[in-house]
């Protein structure tokens, strides 16, 4: 914090971590007291038309106050770079997103970024109601939209549902929420695809092997489970399932990497004898099997649940 009676310069670099616009540092200290501190190496110029107040190596604080400084008027912080900074764990951190208003033009000074910063991708929407954003430092959109756009700007398909699949597992947003703020969205890119991923969601599926499993199960005319369903073990430990067939008292159980580790298989194979002698059905598929090979694991899908009673429609 800054000391007692400290100026307004002062408070603008310590709220801005350090970062300044070249049109602030001059209003506040007049352009040859700014021209002198970058020429004595007090202070470095990043590139046009921002400055930075020391002459460190940017921390990730500052290379946020970059990003949106640079990208100029009404930037935000948006997209993966928003979730992330309102706590969502596990999203690609570079590059940074910004959100302009669409009337804004590019900056120049995006080709000129120094070597301590990542790249910078400027999006343009037309729709950016104050409701849309929340407080932080600097601005950003709130996790709903946040994860709306990163599932829309994401490189691939499954990018962009495990996006939206880690901002509600890690209880950050609601696939409710989603919905609400891509309703007001119409030109959301990948549209019919987050529908889906969001009905899979509400579900119950909360990661991307689980929404892999729900739309194999879809593809392939089986009945649909339910997911993540509650149950407590015989040492009175509350467990949950990836998936339950209740009528057929079937389990399906969708191994990750971790699963492999021996701490992690000790305790996968006494949950599954206790399943076993509670009377019901067991089958576990590695999340890759689930990916690689689906008509695989369907075929062995179909043969639990009729083993267990059930019959297709013919």
């Amino acid at each position: 914090m800054p000391a007692e009676g400290a100026g307004e310069l002062d408070w603008l670099a310590f709220e801005q971590a350090g970062v300044l616009a070249t049109g602030q540092a001059v209003r506040l200290l007049g352009r040859g007291a700014v021209r002198g501190l970058i020429e004595s190496g007090r202070w470095r110029s990043l590139c046009r038309g921002v400055l930075l107040a020391g002459n460190g190596r940017l921390t990730r604080d500052q290379q946020l106050w970059v990003a949106v400084l640079v990208a100029g008027k009404g930037a935000v912080l948006a997209g993966a770079t928003a979730a992330a900074e309102a706590g969502v764990r596990g999203l690609r951190q570079e590059p940074l997103y910004v959100l302009v208003p669409a009337a804004r033009h590019a900056s120049t000074a995006l080709r000129r970024l120094p070597l301590d910063m990542p790249g910078v991708l400027v999006r343009r929407t037309t729709i950016l109601p104050e409701s849309h954003l929340q407080l932080g430092r600097p601005r950003r959109t709130t996790i709903a939209r946040a994860l709306l756009d990163a599932a829309g700007w994401a490189r691939t398909d499954d990018e962009a549902r495990t996006v939206l699949a880690t901002g509600c597992q890690q209880r950050r947003t609601t696939a409710r929420e989603l919905r609400e703020m891509m309703a007001e969205l119409p030109k959301l890119h990948r549209r019919s695809l987050i529908t889906r991923t969001l009905d899979d969601i509400s579900g119950g599926a909360e990661a991307l092997s689980e929404l892999d499993f729900v739309a194999l199960c879809r593809r392939f005319r089986l009945p649909p489970p339910d997911l993540q369903k509650r149950r407590v073990d015989a040492s009175g430990r509350v467990r949950y399932l990836d998936a339950y067939w209740r009528r057929w008292r079937l389990h399906v159980e969708i191994d990750g990497a971790h699963h492999m580790d021996v701490r992690y298989w000790e305790a996968d194979l006494r949950r599954q004898n206790d399943i076993w002698i509670a009377g019901d059905r067991i089958l576990r598929f590695p999340a890759s099997l689930v990916r690689s090979r689906p008509a695989e694991v369907a075929d062995q899908l179909r043969a639990g649940l009729e083993a267990a009673g059930w019959r297709p429609d013919r």
